[in-house]
C-alpha cells in the first residue's frame, strides 16, 4: 500500500493546477483545493489496502464525492463492492468508475475533481 506521503506528493506535483496546499494530520491527508473545497484522504491503519478519497464541495449545499473500498454492507448490492462511489451525496452510491488499485484510483479521482472544477467554472 502506498504511504500517505506518496499520495500527498502526487497531489501536489501532478495536480498542482488544482491543489493549493495539503496537510497530514493523524494518518490522514487533507488536500486544500484552489477553489471548490477540499479532499480528505484516508488509508486504513487497521484494514489492509482500505482507503477513502472524499471531496467536500464547500461552495454548494453539501455536495460530496467519495470513492472508497471500506466494506459497508449498505452498498453490497453495488457490482464493484466493496469498491463504490458516492456521486454527489452520501446516499447516491454506484459502482466504482475508477481503477481499483490505490495509486491509479487516486490519480483518476483527482482527474475527476479537475474536470468537475473546470466544468463548474465555465460560463453558463
Amino acid at each position: 500500500m502506498p504511504s500517505i506521503d506518496e499520495l500527498r506528493k502526487i497531489a501536489e506535483i501532478e495536480f498542482a493546477d488544482i491543489v493549493k496546499d495539503s496537510l497530514i494530520v493523524d494518518h490522514k491527508l487533507r488536500i486544500f483545493l484552489v477553489k471548490h473545497g477540499f479532499i480528505d484522504v484516508s488509508l486504513s491503519q487497521k484494514l489492509p489496502d482500505k482507503f477513502g478519497f472524499h471531496w467536500e464541495v464547500t461552495d454548494t449545499d453539501g455536495t460530496i464525492f467519495r470513492y472508497d473500498n471500506f466494506p459497508d454492507k449498505n452498498w453490497s448490492n453495488v457490482s464493484s463492492y466493496p469498491y463504490h462511489f458516492h456521486n454527489g451525496s452520501q446516499m447516491n452510491v454506484e459502482a466504482s468508475p475508477f481503477p481499483l488499485a490505490i495509486l491509479e484510483g487516486f490519480r483518476a479521482f483527482l482527474e475527476f475533481v479537475r474536470v468537475k472544477m473546470r466544468l463548474a467554472d465555465q460560463p453558463v
